[in-house]
């Protein structure tokens, strides 16, 4: 009869309310080693895209690359020729390119030593 109860007792090395607390004392601490996401800096780049003469480009697809995932998104400029990319992560660094046409501009780098807040980058297309 004493196996039976045995089986049903508690350790009595932990009690319930220590495993508790011990559990939640875990948990803050795993929480407060991760970076909240409102502590990451968060930035933006603008600009415009124009030919040799400096006229806007309507329609031309700018393409920004994280270089940590390469993660590639893609903006299509309007009639003024410029184009917007928000909520980067401010400790990557990302390349911009833009292709009107058959050309491409070069590639410019936008890193993430630069604490310029927007950043503006113009994207020239070698054509006339």
């Amino acid at each position: 009869m004493q196996a039976s109860l045995w089986r049903y007792q508690v350790n009595p090395i932990w009690p319930t309310g220590m495993r508790k607390k011990a559990l939640h004392a875990l948990a803050m601490l795993l929480l407060a080693t991760f970076p909240c996401v409102s502590e990451m800096e968060i930035r933006s780049v603008t600009g415009v895209v124009t030919d040799k003469r400096g006229n806007p480009l309507p329609g031309a697809v700018v393409q920004l690359e994280n270089a940590a995932t390469l993660l590639v998104r893609s903006y299509l400029t309007g009639k003024d020729g410029l184009y917007r990319f928000s909520r980067l992560y401010g400790d990557v660094d990302y390349t911009l390119r833009a292709k009107y046409r058959n050309y491409w501009s070069k590639p410019k780098t936008l890193s993430k030593f630069d604490s310029s807040k927007p950043r503006n980058v113009g994207l020239v297309i070698p054509i006339e």
